[in-house]
């Protein structure tokens, strides 16, 4: 993986006593010319309990989870109610003020434009 993005949570974040533990969604980076793509697997999750934020070098994204009310009686429940929480640590070629994001079918999608000081450039020869 490029060293732009490096993964820095475990799969399961237990958090301090009645704190809400995390679970680790699912991510595919990709790299493109001008940017990194980071899309992550939130089912259940509404645009409205996405909380994304960069602090210092650290991009946290966390997904609030909406349960659905269930008609009769729950016999048996296979996924988890915990919310979602990833966490990346960025460096300097990932211009931060620029990152944006958008939510479609429980899949959101960060798209992290490169720095202008890390792009390549042409050299435009005078004379």
């Amino acid at each position: 993986m490029n060293e732009a993005l490096t993964k820095t949570a475990p799969d399961i974040v237990d958090t301090p006593e009645k704190a809400p533990t995390y679970v680790l969604p699912r991510a595919d980076i990709r790299e493109e010319k001008d940017s990194y793509i980071v899309s992550l697997e939130m089912p259940g999750v509404r645009k409205e309990g996405l909380e994304i934020f960069v602090e210092n070098s650290e991009l946290t994204i966390i997904g609030r989870r909406t349960d659905l009310p269930v008609k009769g009686e729950l016999l048996y429940r296979e996924s988890r109610r915990a919310d979602f929480r990833r966490v990346f640590e960025l460096d300097g070629s990932i211009d931060v003020d620029r990152i944006s994001a958008r939510m479609e079918n429980g899949i959101v999608t960060l798209t992290l434009p490169k720095a202008e000081k890390v792009k390549p450039r042409k050299i435009e020869v005078l004379g």
